[in-house]
Formats: structure tokens, C-alpha cells, sequence
């Protein structure tokens, strides 16, 4: 991950950090680029958004404050406490005011809501007294939480140097009614917890939803016929149909990267094996065979290999091979379980979920299976999903008792985990990639 700020080489803990200060233009913050977790927080304000609508220009400088603060990358400073209340984007800022306030970074906006809400922002490095960013966005009035998570995706790249992830979705199970016969259905929000509406009815269970690479088709396992079966789902029209039938069973859907081919499981005469077939329909092809269940596939970025959980070796373990099939390697070991693992979208990282201890652990693995990290502890945890900068995992998790399965978010780090916010019980979270 990478940080710029002067401040923040001062900052860091000495222990699982390591140091790259690049050259970087005269209009940009120093980049530090920070290999361990041990860092403390840009200090960043951000003014309430100059508006003709001054209740607005607040709630959207609300929503970008609450967005930074949440990647806790960012120490968002008390908007009470600010030098000046109320930002400017047609004036440079009082340098010497901020950088006395603490500020290494400074966000200045102005938003109108007049038919489409137009926004202007600008970031600066008060330290350098110059523009780091400047920026317009425009939207239907109906949509205007989005031009806060772009200005706000607009910030986090150009304080951070990578990607930003606030303008997305979540689409997840959401579960109500009692524990012992809950209502499933899928349900989709903001990434941030907002406009959550269901897209499914609830008349039969839906499982693990997951987003094709464009974002606008989910594939998911549907309980319509009561056995599972792979459906899809199309965003805009609300049409879902199923794949067909391959099998007794056919679950743990999960697209390809180029949106072209799903990969799921088939289950037929007691044994479990991976399938792959056209998101257009056709005959599936069988990606595996033998006794043993292999199931919960995903492809790296390139679509050139695919990790894989099975229980071939005698234990429920992680395996990678080649996206036509054949031999795989396994990558997991030790004295637990591995399941559900999910391939970054950089590429760098796999995610699972890990049974050991009497516990659930959500973690990561490089590719090969080294450097194994456990970000994540708990009585039950699992079913981690990458935000598509590869730099925050959401999981759900359940306490137990008479309670439900809520939604978390924590970075590759493990540090910054947060619940977020639904409106009924919440399971089996999947990641939308950047709207279009």
C-alpha cells in the first residue's frame, strides 16, 4: 500500500514496515510506499462543501469524511474544529492556517444540486502549498451519494497512489425472520451500507451471489426446484433464469474475468467436481474428476489459473491449477480447513476462510501459499470478498446464540475491522467492481 505524506516517514512503527520514498512531480505529496500495517493515519480535512444549499454541501462533505475515515488510512479531522467551516474551490487556501491545524492534507469542494448535481473538488498538500488533484463530477439528482464516493475515490488515489473503492456495491444474502427458518434473499447497497434494496423475494433460499466483472449479471445458487441450482441474474431487467441442469446439485458459482464463462460445482452419484461453461449457455466442461468434492473455484485476474478448495488429500484444503484443468497443486497446509478462497483482484493475494483452534479465521496467502496471514478471529467468520482495489476484505460473521451473521470489513493488514451497516441479518457478501 502506499501512503504520501512527509509526516507519515516520522510516523511509522519501526516493526513489519519498510521505506521506498520515490521521486515524485512537484505537484504531488511524497509517496512512502508501506509493506507492514504499523502506520499511523494522514491527517486530512475536510470542510463542509460550498453550496447554494449549505445542508448539502454538508451531507456530501459528510459522506466523503465518513468514506476516508472508514479506510482508516485517513485521520479526518473534527469538521467543528476546522480554520474555516465551509471549503472554496476558487481560491488557494490559507497554507500556513492549516498546516497549523495539523492538516498535511487539505480537501476543498463546491456541489449544486440544480436538475444534476454538479461537484468540483481540489486537494492539496499543505505542506507544499500546491494542488495534488482537481476534479468535476456530474450526476442525475437521484444518484448524488455517488458523486461523494467518486470525489472521495478521487482523494484516496491521490493521496495513496492506488485505486480507490468507495463508488461500488454490495450485493449479499440478507436474513430475516427465526433462526431456525430464515428467510434468505438477495439484497444489494452502497458499499458504505446505504440504498439497500432486495432483489430477490424470498420465496426460495439464494446463496453466494456473485458479480460479473462488468457488474450489471450476478450468478448466484438458487433453491427455486428445491435442489440447488446456478441461476443468473440481470441487473437491469431483474430477469433470472437458470444455467440448466447438470447434476443433482450445481452450486458455487463464480464468473470468469472477462464475464465470459462460469465456473461452479456439480454434484452427481456422491462425488463433486468443477465445471466450466458460457455465461451464453451451452454444454459445460468438466474441469475435474475423481471421489472427492472440489468446489468454491476462483480464477486469478488474467484467467490463466484457478484456486480451488477439495478434500482429495483426506482434509478440506486449497489447491491452484491451470483454468483448462488438470494437475493442481495444493498451497494450504497445516494441522486445519480451507475453504472458500477468492483471488485478488491484484493478483498478489488469495483470501479464505480457515477452521482451527475451535475458531473460524478469515486470512490471505501469496499464490504459492506462502507468507499466510490471519487478519481475522472469531467464534465463526467466513466468506471473504475483495473490494477491487485488492486492499479491503468484507466477511460476515455470526456470534452465535440467538443472534445472526452480520457484515465486516477489515484491510490486508488486519487492522481498521469495522461492521457495516444492513438493515436485517446479513451473509455471503460479494464486491462489486468500480461503476461504470
Amino acid at each position: 500500500m502506499t501512503l504520501m505524506t512527509r509526516r507519515t516517514a516520522l510516523k511509522l512503527g519501526a516493526a513489519g514496515a519498510g521505506l521506498l520514498v520515490a521521486a515524485q512531480p512537484a505537484s504531488a505529496l511524497v509517496r512512502i510506499t508501506v509493506t507492514g500495517g504499523n502506520f499511523v493515519p494522514l491527517p486530512i480535512a475536510v470542510p463542509d462543501f460550498a453550496s447554494s444549499d449549505p445542508a448539502f454541501g454538508r451531507e456530501i462533505a459528510d459522506i466523503v469524511r465518513a468514506n476516508l475515515r472508514r479506510s482508516g488510512l485517513f485521520a479526518v479531522a473534527d469538521a467543528s474544529n476546522l480554520p474555516q467551516q465551509v471549503g472554496s474551490v476558487s481560491a488557494a487556501p490559507d497554507f500556513a492556517a492549516w498546516r497549523a491545524s495539523g492538516s498535511d492534507a487539505l480537501v476543498m469542494g463546491q456541489v449544486e444540486r440544480l436538475g444534476n448535481v454538479e461537484a468540483s473538488v481540489r486537494v492539496w498538500d499543505t505542506q507544499a502549498a500546491e494542488q495534488v488533484v482537481g476534479k468535476s463530477y456530474s450526476a442525475t439528482s437521484d444518484r448524488y451519494r455517488r458523486v461523494a464516493h467518486k470525489v472521495s475515490d478521487a482523494i484516496y488515489t491521490s493521496l495513496t497512489g492506488e485505486d480507490g473503492y468507495f463508488d461500488t456495491r454490495i450485493v449479499y444474502v440478507a436474513e430475516s425472520g427465526p433462526k431456525a427458518n430464515r428467510i434468505k434473499r438477495l439484497a444489494i447497497m452502497d458499499q458504505d451500507g446505504a440504498n439497500p434494496q432486495y432483489l430477490t423475494a424470498g420465496r426460495a433460499l439464494a446463496l453466494t451471489p456473485r458479480f460479473s466483472p462488468n457488474g450489471q449479471m450476478l450468478t448466484y445458487m438458487n433453491f427455486e426446484d428445491g435442489n440447488p441450482q446456478v441461476y443468473l441474474l440481470d441487473m437491469a431487467s431483474g430477469r433470472q433464469q437458470s444455467i440448466g441442469a447438470f447434476g443433482q446439485m450445481t452450486f458455487s458459482p463464480r464468473f470468469s474475468p472477462d464475464g465470459g464463462q462460469i465456473i461452479f460445482s456439480v454434484e452427481q452419484g456422491g462425488t463433486t467436481n468443477l465445471y466450466l461453461m458460457p455465461t451464453s449457455g451451452g454444454r459445460p466442461a468438466q474441469l475435474t474428476s475423481g471421489s472427492a468434492i472440489d468446489t468454491a473455484a476462483s480464477f486469478s485476474p488474467d484467467g490463466s489459473r484457478i484456486v480451488f478448495e477439495s478434500d482429495r488429500g483426506g482434509s478440506q484444503q486449497l489447491y491452484v491449477m491451470g483454468a483448462g484443468g488438470g494437475g493442481a497443486q495444493r498451497i494450504s497446509y497445516g494441522d486445519a480447513s480451507y475453504s472458500t478462497p477468492v483471488w485478488s483482484p491484484k493478483g498478489d493475494l488469495i483470501a479464505f476462510t480457515k477452521q482451527s483452534g475451535g475458531q473460524f479465521h478469515i486470512g490471505t496467502m501469496n499464490p504459492d501459499g506462502s507468507s499466510e496471514r490471519i487478519l481475522v478471529s472469531s467464534y465463526h467468520a467466513e466468506g471473504p470478498t475483495w473490494a477491487p482495489n485488492g486492499r479491503v476484505i468484507m466477511y460476515f460473521s455470526d456470534p452465535g446464540g440467538n443472534s445472526g451473521p452480520q457484515l465486516y470489513s477489515v484491510d490486508v493488514w488486519g487492522r481498521n475491522q469495522q461492521q457495516i451497516p444492513t438493515e436485517s441479518f446479513a451473509s455471503d457478501p460479494a464486491w462489486s467492481p468500480i461503476l461504470a
